[in-house]
């Protein structure tokens, strides 16, 4: 009784930090988008470079990002799916995200999303996050189009 309570309190704490995540997407609000990044974070993202590690370099990804988009965007979680143990967790899903480029064009992309969190204080941290899109193997090409 006492592991599902504590399995239920854990994955509603996460859902409430992923919804201000994504509230902070659509505000472009770097600092709360990084809130709850651990220090030693590692992401793999959909652009490059490889890998960004630290929580500086996640901070001026995002920055980077949102600069990229005039106005707030439209950004929703999709299939949201979330395991925790004790002290780590995972959770994945698929991500959508509409807006306006600076100097025109517009962007209605999805992605696959992956986090990795841990509990560090009694607080949910992200240790590693893995943002991809597939690809056609035919070109090497992302498909920025595909839809669920």
């Amino acid at each position: 009784m006492t592991l599902a309570t504590n399995t239920t309190i854990d994955q509603a704490q996460i859902v409430k930090l992923i919804d201000r995540w994504a509230n902070a997407n659509r505000s472009k609000d770097v600092e709360a988008r990084i809130s709850n990044y651990s220090k030693n974070v590692r992401v793999f993202d959909v652009v490059e470079p490889m890998e960004y590690f630290g929580l500086d370099a996640v901070r001026e990804r995002a920055s980077d990002w949102f600069s990229t988009f005039e106005g707030p965007l439209e950004f929703e979680n999709h299939d949201l799916r979330i395991a925790t143990d004790n002290d780590v967790a995972f959770s994945y899903s698929l991500n959508h995200v509409i807006g306006t480029k600076v100097g025109g064009g517009r962007v209605d992309m999805w992605w696959r999303a992956t986090i990795c969190y841990r509990k560090m204080d009694d607080k949910w941290m992200v240790a590693h996050e893995h943002n991809s899109v597939p690809f056609k193997p035919e070109t090497g090409q992302a498909q920025l189009d595909l839809k669920p």
